[in-house]
């Protein structure tokens, strides 16, 4: 435990923690712990959220040629999560279901959609944080 260093930690981000999509199970290599910082104890656990993070397969292109290979780490969770939060800028904003969407309403959306990893009993905690990303949930 606390194992969350710079850039989680900074003030209103969301950290990402990453998971084993194939086993459902938290990424041993992912960041954990507390922002002790923050006074409410369910607001300083980090990570907020986590998201598939282990051999994700990503396309790589070396001029006309296009291979693929697979990657592990919290720096490929990080762009799902990214891509999440634009679907729910999107749904919020520009199709009108909340227009008034700001950065902390946004981690409020992830947070209440996450889905729970196998074995986890507590939420939030301070290794999977809210659980696993999951959109259609956060716009319920």
């Amino acid at each position: 435990d606390g194992t969350i260093t710079i850039p989680a930690t900074a003030r209103n981000c969301i950290a990402v923690g990453a998971y084993n999509a194939y086993t459902n199970s938290y990424a041993a290599f992912s960041g954990r712990g507390f922002d002790n910082s923050i006074r409410n104890v369910n607001a300083g656990v980090k990570p907020d959220i986590t998201a598939p993070g282990v051999d994700i397969s990503i396309a790589r292109q070396r001029g006309n040629d296009i291979t693929y290979r697979n990657v592990t780490g919290t720096s490929y969770a990080v762009p799902v999560v990214t891509g999440a939060a634009a679907l729910l800028m999107q749904w919020g904003i520009v199709m009108g279901n909340d227009r008034f969407m700001y950065g902390e309403k946004l981690k409020a959306y992830l947070r209440s959609g996450a889905r729970q990893l196998d074995g986890v009993t507590q939420t939030p905690n301070p290794v999977t944080g809210y659980g696993a990303l999951c959109v259609e949930d956060s716009i319920k």
